[in-house]
């Protein structure tokens, strides 16, 4: 009886088990790499942020700069971006509108200054707006002509994600999550401008209530305005904090699933299941507990066992 249970019981076991598994995965979903071909060090993408030699090695085009190096470095040397991609008739186009817009901007804010008018202050702020249009179309440009062997490149994603949201989402084919994405930072908008106003309100009429010399002759007493000021100040902040949220995660979800894009599923991974026997050669002297280096085998008795093997094969 003791027999059958030890030896027989096994075998009976794992003759009910089929030999052969499969899964539902890509065995090259295991072995693509995003590391730079030129990287020699095999550093993962997220080991160097930036590096100003290989940002100043793609403008002078000695090495292929990554899309992240180049928008960073554009940030604050406007243009490189367009260098990097061999359009240098673009320059004098970015520099001259930035140039124009700002002087103007500049100039018509001084007017304002000197003379009032609320038709100056207006027109310097959109002068002001002209100029950072510009600056955003031409960081949006550098990212859309940027060019690579890569047909489907994650930094595009992410950075048209984080230049225009729901454009990460377009360029990754995944439409339906646009509306889901802006009904959500519509909704935290029109929350933060309805907090927004609010807090003015209660704000001034506070300000007023308060004042020493106040000839205020409100309804809301100082305290109740002080009250739903710090309601609707803290109602404001949570707003902020929901804009910004969800505009992070739809930056972040254009880089994952950008990411996942070749991620393909077939039959290739398979579960191999073979029976194996287990010994009592001890590694290190001897006992009831030993690992065997040679075979692989773990005895947790000092007799021979019947087992199962598993391997994974991918």
């Amino acid at each position: 009886m003791k027999f059958a249970v030890k030896y027989l019981l096994p075998v009976l076991l794992l003759l009910a088990i089929p030999l052969t598994g499969h899964a539902q995965f890509r065995e090259e979903a295991f072995q693509q790499t995003y590391n730079d071909d030129a990287d020699t060090l095999g550093r993962d993408t997220t080991d160097v942020l930036f590096s100003f030699k290989e940002f100043f090695g793609g403008i002078n085009h000695t090495q292929n700069a990554r899309i992240g190096t180049m928008f960073a470095g554009s940030m604050v040397f406007i243009g490189a971006q367009q260098m990097n991609n061999r359009q240098y008739w673009k320059l004098p186009i970015i520099y001259t509108g930035l140039a124009a817009t700002a002087g103007m901007g500049i100039w018509m804010n001084n007017r304002y200054r000197q003379e009032g008018g609320e038709e100056f202050k207006q027109m310097s702020t959109w002068f002001f707006a002209g100029t950072g249009l510009i600056y955003w179309g031409a960081l949006m440009d550098g990212v859309i002509n940027y060019k690579r062997d890569i047909p489907h490149q994650p930094g595009k994603a992410t950075l048209y994600s984080l230049l225009l949201p729901g454009l990460g989402q377009a360029y990754n084919g995944e439409y339906w999550k646009i509306p889901i994405y802006y009904g959500f930072m519509v909704g935290a908008a029109h929350f933060l401008a309805v907090n927004s106003r609010n807090y003015e309100r209660y704000r001034s009429i506070y300000n007023a209530a308060s004042a020493e010399d106040s000839t205020y002759d409100g309804n809301i007493s100082a305290a109740t305005a002080l009250e739903y000021r710090n309601i609707f100040r803290r109602y404001r902040d949570y707003s902020v904090v929901a804009l910004l949220g969800f505009y992070l995660l739809q930056v972040i979800d254009a880089n994952v699933f950008s990411y996942m894009g070749d991620f393909e599923i077939n039959d290739d991974i398979s579960l191999h299941v073979s029976p194996s026997v287990m010994t009592d050669r001890p590694a290190f002297g001897g006992g009831a507990y030993a690992f065997n280096y040679s075979g692989l085998q773990y005895s947790p008795a000092a007799m021979p066992g019947v087992g199962l093997r598993l391997g994974l094969t991918f």
